[in-house]
């Protein structure tokens, strides 16, 4: 009797409480406010950093992208057992021994540039130059960078501005043709030699990188 009593005091409840409301539909979709989320001072210390290291230097691997790596297989060999490979062959006059070359080189040494003709050099009077490297091909390295005084748009000049070059390029540039890019693995005793260059260590190897721009005939007397 007393659980009938309860049962019917229930159904009172639920029926006719007013304060009653059936639950609601479950929505398809729920979207939370979540509150802003909030970083100590010392968090944002440790992360700043984390960030910035985490994201890409695009200069760096777009130039990484851009590089292409050669086989060693793909090289050729010179007479002179220098290994060689042609980037651009060119469609220009061809450099012969006896002609005279005008080139822009860089000696790059385990990815950096440490020998450029393409940079600028001090000259007298506080005045700066990026000038070719002009040389005779097969010739005995460094006689060229005196010359006699000539009158150009630089004013009066006695020497090359251009830096000193390895003495392989005198002989590697043979065959090319105006136009052309060519790169050269230069060992020690064909490059600077014990004593090094600038970045480049005394005994090492480096990868000579060479444009031609220019090719005079010696003229026929």
């Amino acid at each position: 009797m007393a659980s009938s009593c309860i049962t019917t005091t229930f159904k009172k409840c639920t029926i006719k409480n007013p304060q009653f409301r059936p639950n609601p539909p479950t929505p398809k979709t729920l979207t939370l406010a979540l509150p802003p989320l909030t970083i100590s001072r010392r968090s944002a210390a440790i992360l700043i950093p984390l960030t910035l290291i985490s994201l890409p230097q695009t200069s760096l691997a777009r130039e990484r992208r851009s590089r292409k790596i050669i086989p060693l297989e793909d090289y050729l060999t010179s007479p002179d057992g220098l290994k060689y490979y042609d980037l651009i062959e060119g469609n220009g006059p061809i450099a012969e021994n006896g002609t005279t070359a005008r080139v822009h080189f860089d000696c790059i040494y385990r990815g950096i540039t440490a020998l450029s003709s393409r940079e600028s050099k001090l000259l007298a009077g506080n005045r700066s130059i990026a000038q070719p490297y002009e040389f005779q091909v097969g010739a005995i390295p460094g006689k060229e960078r005196k010359r006699e005084f000539v009158d150009n748009p630089n004013g009066l000049f006695s020497a090359q501005a251009a830096p000193k070059p390895p003495k392989a390029m005198y002989k590697i540039t043979e065959g090319m043709k105006v136009g052309g890019k060519r790169t050269v693995i230069i060992p020690p005793e064909a490059g600077y030699g014990p004593k090094g260059m600038n970045e480049i260590p005394p005994g090492a190897e480096f990868e000579l990188n060479i444009e031609l721009l220019q090719v005079t005939r010696p003229e026929v007397k």
